[in-house]
């Protein structure tokens, strides 16, 4: 039996905390499909569009050899149907949403991942965004 595991994120920005979840994500199961959020989402969200554009993050996760599928995620309260279209076994997100897709413990195993302390996305931006950075 193929253990299909799936997270979901922005993924802009990539960086080595991306890295981690995705390769830690893979190793619980034989194939990783990866929800990314569209730029529409990502506004809603985060109140900004992302750095990097759906189709170059798109192609970012689609290259890691760890990654077996990517989808755009439009709408944060599908995931439901994210999970069951994609047969997945396993929901994997980073512990900072701990008990947030607990719901789906009915049709998958949800696993928190430990984040890579000290990097965000938001603090990257936040450091290049500062003038003496420049």
């Amino acid at each position: 039996m193929t253990i299909k595991v799936i997270t979901f994120g922005t993924f802009d920005v990539f960086h080595v905390g991306h890295v981690n979840l995705l390769q830690r994500a893979a190793k619980l199961g034989d194939e990783l499909i990866v929800g990314v959020s569209s730029d529409p989402l990502n506004r809603q969200k985060k109140g900004r569009a992302p750095v990097y554009s759906q189709q170059d993050r798109l192609r970012i996760i689609a290259a890691m050899s760890d990654v077996t599928r990517v989808f755009v995620e439009d709408c944060l309260t599908l995931k439901r149907r994210y999970i069951k279209e994609h047969g997945a076994d396993i929901l994997v997100m980073g512990d900072d949403w701990r008990g947030k897709f607990d719901e789906f413990n009915d049709i998958c195993e949800v696993i928190y991942l430990p984040r890579t302390p000290s990097i965000s996305t938001t603090e990257i931006i936040e450091v290049v965004r500062q003038p003496e950075f420049c």
